[in-house]
């Protein structure tokens, strides 16, 4: 077992897991999914837009690769400070770019090597909570820290991207209804803000945070750290069914992958182009605010639905649940309704089934596809495979939009479902979910080197 703090060192929990998890949220949001609305703002095809910041997923997707490296020098919260020091700066780098004449050849390597940079932030903060606390208390503040995390994408995707639009209308006296280096103003307003909420951050931290406890056995050198890499591959590929476990990891959200850089395009879009013409404002609002308030709902009572009756047992239900709702986009593409109350119904509808449903792959992952030696870098494995999912249909998407147009292509995102109910349809059920009777096949490993890559 990992080593701990002294109770004494120790600083209660609600002190830095809020502010550790916000902070993580708020710079991976801020560039795999903000940026996107800023590059169409700007003028950019939504091909461009749409591969530009899927691109910049690929860190968090390959991060159990170099999390035994993490593990290896000084501490987790030295790391922890260093990267959301250089996010900070980061970001306020890029507001300082776009003043510059040629300024998306500085921006886009800022945003790639700040994507890794919070890659680095996430293994070690995970890190920080996995060995500063006990079973108990992991448990304990499990909410508060998944409560936390989802605060961040409601502050960039919501207000934040709501700000940029008052910017831009109220103080720059820009039209808003024209894309284009007009702009450039009120984003570099924003990524002011973002470097200063995330330099407090640091500070903060600074005081309050734990150092984290290094766990035993962590590899001394980069030989032991590629060991350890190795044999979790190894132990990973012998899991019985283990292609069937990665087609679900893979494919479950295909659907949600194509259409969640397309779906806020659609909306700020002018209808004479297909879309439904809002403005930053009301996208902040409608998909920002009340759209992730019904993903944290929905994904309650999915929580709640799948302890009451057994993932087994629901897994196909919620795999419906994930897909089926996607039709309210092609509703709204083929209606292009004017009414927002209309438009806020789409999203949310689409959105709380979305959190419903994707509560049985997290769980999925848990009880089916980690369990066994390295069980903590084997879920990594599985949501690096969600992530992958999400870089390359996020890749593909805009230009597909762009050959399709929006009707056709919501048709497509529908029959994109299709290998999600299959994969879903075979999913093995190796492990007792814990209500069908069945012992364990397998049994997870208390050995040390399970703690080998933090959990995303």
């Amino acid at each position: 077992m990992p080593t701990r703090e002294p109770a004494g060192a120790r600083r209660s929990p609600l002190l830095w897991v809020p502010t550790g998890y916000f902070t993580m949220a708020l710079g991976y949001t801020m560039l795999c999914s903000v940026t996107a609305i800023m590059f169409k703002n700007l003028g950019m095809d939504n091909g461009r837009a749409a591969a530009y910041s899927s691109m910049l997923i690929l860190a968090y997707t390959i991060k159990p690769l170099f999390a035994p490296i993490v593990e290896m020098y000084r501490t987790k919260k030295f790391f922890v400070l260093c990267a959301q020091l250089l996010i900070g700066l980061g970001f306020a780098g890029a507001g300082l770019a776009m003043g510059l004449p040629d300024y998306m050849t500085v921006l886009l390597p800022l945003f790639w090597l700040m994507s890794f940079i919070g890659a680095t932030q996430d293994i070690a903060s995970d890190g920080v909570y996995v060995t500063s606390l006990d079973s108990r208390a992991q448990s304990l503040y499990c909410g508060v820290q998944s409560l936390s995390w989802n605060i961040g994408p409601i502050v960039a995707s919501g207000f934040l991207v709501y700000l940029s639009g008052r910017l831009h209308a109220d103080v720059f006296h820009h039209d808003p209804r024209v894309f284009g280096q007009a702009w450039m103003d009120a984003w570099r307003v924003i990524f002011f803000i973002v470097a200063g909420i995330t330099l407090a951050m640091a500070l903060w931290h600074t005081r309050f945070m734990p150092e984290g406890a290094r766990a035993a056995h962590t590899p001394a050198d980069m030989q032991g750290a590629w060991r350890i890499l190795r044999d979790s591959f190894v132990t990973f590929f012998r899991k019985p069914g283990v292609w069937k476990m990665v087609a679900f990891a893979f494919l479950f959200r295909l659907s949600i992958g194509f259409l969640e850089k397309i779906g806020p395009f659609f909306m700020v879009d002018a209808a004479a182009r297909g879309g439904l013409g809002l403005s930053n404002e009301q996208l902040g609002i409608v998909y920002g605010t009340y759209g992730l308030a019904a993903v944290l709902v929905g994904s309650l009572l999915g929580g709640w639905f799948v302890a009451r009756r057994g993932l087994k047992r629901t897994l196909f239900l919620l795999c419906c649940a994930v897909n089926i709702p996607n039709v309210t986009f092609l509703a709204m593409s083929m209606v292009l309704p004017s009414s927002l109350l209309a438009i806020t119904a789409g999203v949310v509808i689409e959105k709380f089934f979305f959190g419903f449903g994707s509560v049985g792959f997290m769980i999925y992952l848990m009880q089916q596809l980690a369990p066994g030696p390295y069980a903590t870098t084997h879920y990594a494995f599985g949501t690096g495979l969600m992530g992958l999912c999400g870089m390359v249909t996020g890749v593909l998407s805009g230009h597909l939009q762009e050959m399709m147009g929006y009707v056709s292509y919501f048709v497509f995102v529908m029959v994109a479902t299709i290998p999600s109910f299959l994969a879903c349809w075979f999913a093995p059920f190796h492990l007792d979910d814990g209500f069908n009777g069945k012992q364990d096949e397998l049994r997870s490993d208390p050995s040390p080197a399970s703690s080998a890559a933090p959990a995303p």
